[in-house]
């Protein structure tokens, strides 16, 4: 049994900021792939950040290219989301995704990669 647990979100300001953290949970040890997706209301999901196994790989969405960073510390089992300069068109409930491909250098960017979700956390943005 794999559990993501997100936290994090909350009310801001457009162009301040917020850290987005997602716990992962699993009875026997594994380095998962990890992203980030985002979903506004009335929009589909959407890609945001993904992270490769190791953290050397990473990609973005052009949307929050240089505004956003992902990370992870694999001796916690935890990846962020550094969101810096955020819009009001970052308001959206973001949602950690997992999953396990082994110990190969890929960054998944499609939802249709990954098994594991979080229950998601929201975002908003005032402007």
């Amino acid at each position: 049994q794999v559990q993501l647990v997100e936290s994090g979100g909350g009310l801001v300001q457009a162009g301040g900021s917020l850290r987005l953290s997602c716990a992962v949970s699993r009875r026997t040890y594994r380095t998962y792939h990890m992203g980030w997706f985002r979903q506004a209301p009335g929009k589909e999901r959407e890609f945001v950040a993904a992270i490769s196994w190791s953290g050397g790989s990473t990609h973005y969405a052009d949307s929050v290219k240089g505004r956003f960073t992902i990370s992870r510390d694999n001796a916690k089992n935890t990846v962020y989301l550094q969101m810096n300069s955020l819009k009001p068109e970052d308001t959206a409930v973001y949602y950690c995704a997992a999953d396990y491909r082994g110990y190969i250098e890929v960054v998944l960017t499609s939802s249709d990669d990954y098994r594991y979700w979080g229950q998601g956390t929201q975002v908003t943005v005032s402007s």
